[in-house]
């Protein structure tokens, strides 16, 4: 490795060099923002009268052994790409401007020193070579006739556009001066001494922001030769980031893409900041395992690409529960929903097979949301969902997987839904969340359906107003009825409909809103409207029989499967449900779908720990789990009764079994384990059906 300070204008003037951005850099992401302070800092120190210099960072390069028939060296630029790049575009910004104002010398100066090598082949001619898409926009960029528009994003030409706006007659010779005086380290790098790979890792460690993804694919690639990069990236990558991105924002979410990957694939979702580190501890760079592991990423991107980008299925049935699905922000599902589409789209399962899923996804997870239960929970159920399929009753299977989840990840039941949903504020929830709801309600058999999503002409309607005007009262007639209305159903369910006119409703009186001309609840032809029209007066009884109406409709929509299971509430329950285990005796316990089959509480209690340890030890050395357990070369901790969990460590087992319940229930906590433990007492079987 050799480091020196050099000029930025000296190191962009090399006679014969052209700098190569490799397909595993992530791509140029400057914004005008960046641009900005970047051309401040150049006229700032363009217009001082010393003789200052300005560092703007480091440059890393490598030299990969390639000259060119031409004989022009390749350096491959491993760190600096933005701020090269940047640079760059101001020069084209300078050139054109030289053209402009008809300074021949200065525009021929620029565009063969700073932009092209002179005498060398059409390919070699631009001094920057960027990735394939950019490339594309530089050329652009430096073409004469940019009278036609570019038409694919790009910010290059964005940030182009700044400059020409920024750069003029009255300030180019500041920025001249400027750029004379940007200095750089230059790190050049030796293939056969360095290790380019982590020198990338030690760079981003001080701070570069790099997504995931970009290490990811700065992984896979940097360790090719150059050829075999290009291959790869092609062949694979490049296809995975165009399918991995939100097309309504342009956002990319390879990132993301990969996370669901590796919970699929390790049935253990990692943390976000960690993607990187998982990636790399499952797969080495072997050239064959590789290959195996892009080809899979490759064929799930596609499903991946339709669960964020709804629009792009085909199939308008299909499309719609997509919508909804991302209307419920579960991405959680995503990777257990990539894999059921992958067997549609494999004919392992027909279209009414799917989108029955894509259903039962939503009742599950709209039910849960209604009833109040925590949406983490749900991590680690579709984690592990797809596992639980069987292929010859593949829908069942999938219903029964999920009917028989307890505690926090438990499918609700009717009337646990039912008593939730009539005093549930629905009006302050997320609107995404409120705007499902009210549409599924409204369309549903709807052979003319409503889109209430992003539709201004509809907006959601207090039956009973908000603000209720002394009129409300007077028709009312009732007190305590009139209270009830505003403290207790003001935003339920039942209260809210939509019209195409809420500012001419108002607070008028319910009469009044059902009769208005033209836009009251008579002239309405929305479901969520009929039952109004046929009615007198708006009271606590009618806002019932409402709210019957919409609760019967609720559980056609977000159904319950039918199937009959063996109900374990009253037999086999969550540790954190249990009764004190004082004076009673275990019949079994179920720990990660594992049967532990013992009635001694203390066996039953060194099974749970050693798994436990098993899993992550450091948690027991980081908290207060570390007073349980001792070396067992530890002459100075000695435990009245012991119990080995690994080679090297045991857990005191002298305690009560309350005691006992009460260390694993923490222990629980500390991992985020509460729903995968249930234990069984003796003599309490019991069986029960759905219903």
């Amino acid at each position: 490795m050799k480091a020196n300070e050099t000029k930025v204008e000296g190191f962009l003037s090399s006679n014969k060099t052209q700098f190569v951005i490799p397909v595993y850099q992530r791509n140029y992401d400057w914004t005008a923002k960046e641009c900005k302070q970047l051309l401040n800092d150049i006229l700032g120190i363009g217009r001082t009268n010393n003789n200052s210099l300005h560092f703007i960072g480091s440059i890393v390069h490598v030299h990969e052994g390639i000259t060119t028939s031409s004989r022009t060296t390749e350096l491959v630029i491993i760190d600096g790409q933005q701020r090269l790049t940047t640079i760059t575009l101001i020069y084209i910004a300078l050139y054109w401007l030289a053209k402009e104002i008809d300074n021949k010398p200065l525009a021929d100066d620029i565009y063969e020193t700073y932009l092209t090598n002179r005498h060398v082949s059409e390919s070699e001619k631009l001094k920057l070579r960027p990735t394939d898409n950019n490339d594309k926009a530089l050329k652009y960029l430096l073409r004469a006739d940019k009278d036609e528009e570019y038409t694919d994003y790009s910010r290059l030409v964005n940030n182009f556009r700044y400059f020409q706006t920024n750069i003029h007659k009255e300030n180019y010779q500041d920025v001249r001066d400027g750029l004379n005086r940007l200095m750089f380290v230059e790190v050049a790098l030796d293939r056969t001494q360095d290790n380019p790979q982590r020198i990338f890792e030690s760079l981003n460690s001080t701070g570069l922001a790099l997504s995931q993804s970009d290490l990811i694919r700065n992984y896979i690639l940097m360790c090719l030769e150059p050829k075999e990069q290009q291959e790869i990236y092609t062949k694979y990558w490049e296809y995975i980031e165009r399918l991995a991105k939100e097309e309504s924002n342009n956002q990319t979410r390879v990132s993301d893409f990969i996370r669901d990957f590796l919970t699929l694939e390790n049935k253990n979702i990692p943390n976000k900041g960690e993607v990187y580190n998982e990636f790399k501890k499952k797969y080495p760079t072997d050239k064959e395992q590789l290959n195996l592991t892009l080809a899979k990423l490759k064929s799930l991107v596609n499903f991946y690409n339709k669960l964020i980008n709804p629009e792009k299925e085909n199939d308008n049935d299909i499309k719609t529960h997509l919508k909804y699905i991302k209307h419920l922000q579960i991405e959680v599902t995503y990777p257990f929903l990539m894999k059921v589409y992958e067997d549609y789209a494999n004919k392992i399962i027909s279209k009414a097979d799917f989108i029955q899923l894509l259903q039962i996804v939503q009742s599950y997870a709209w039910r849960r949301f209604i009833v109040g239960l925590p949406t983490n929970a749900l991590n680690k159920v579709f984690m592990t969902l797809y596992d639980k399929i069987d292929l010859d009753n593949y829908i069942i299977s999938v219903q029964r997987a999920l009917l028989e989840k307890k505690g926090n990840q438990k499918f609700p039941r009717n009337d646990e839904v039912e008593n939730a949903l009539k005093l549930k504020d629905v009006y302050n929830i997320q609107p995404k969340n409120r705007t499902y709801f009210l549409e599924r309600l409204e369309n549903f058999k709807n052979n003319e359906s409503v889109q209430i999503h992003d539709n201004e002409n509809i907006t959601i309607e207090h039956i009973f107003p908000q603000n209720p005007s002394p009129k409300w009262k007077i028709e009312m007639n009732d007190e305590a009825a009139f209270n009830e209305m505003k403290n207790i159903h003001l935003h339920t369910i039942a209260n809210l409909t939509l019209v195409g006119h809420n500012s001419s409703l108002g607070n008028k009186t319910f009469q009044e809103k059902k009769e208005l001309k033209d836009v009251g609840y008579e002239s309405s032809r929305l479901w969520l409207n009929k039952y109004l029209s046929t009615i007198e007066k708006w009271d606590v009884e009618t806002l019932e029989n409402r709210f019957q109406e919409i609760r019967k409709r609720f559980f056609e929509i977000w159904e319950i499967p039918s199937i009959v299971v063996r109900e374990n509430n009253e037999t086999e329950i969550n540790i954190f449900d249990a009764e004190d285990p004082t004076n009673k005796k275990l019949e079994y316990a179920i720990f990660f779908d594992e049967i532990i089959i013992t009635d001694n509480f203390a066996i039953f209690y060194v099974k749970i720990m050693k798994k436990l340890f098993e899993l992550d030890s450091s948690l027991f050395f980081e908290t207060d789990l570390k007073t349980k357990i001792a070396s067992v070369n530890d002459t100075c901790v000695i435990f009245r009764q012991s119990a080995t969990i690994s080679e090297h460590y045991v857990i005191d087992t002298h305690s009560s079994s309350s005691t006992k319940f009460k260390i694993i229930k923490q222990a629980l906590e500390l991992f985020e384990f509460e729903d995968e433990l249930f234990i069984k007492y003796v003599n309490e079987t019991k069986k029960t059906s759905l219903f």
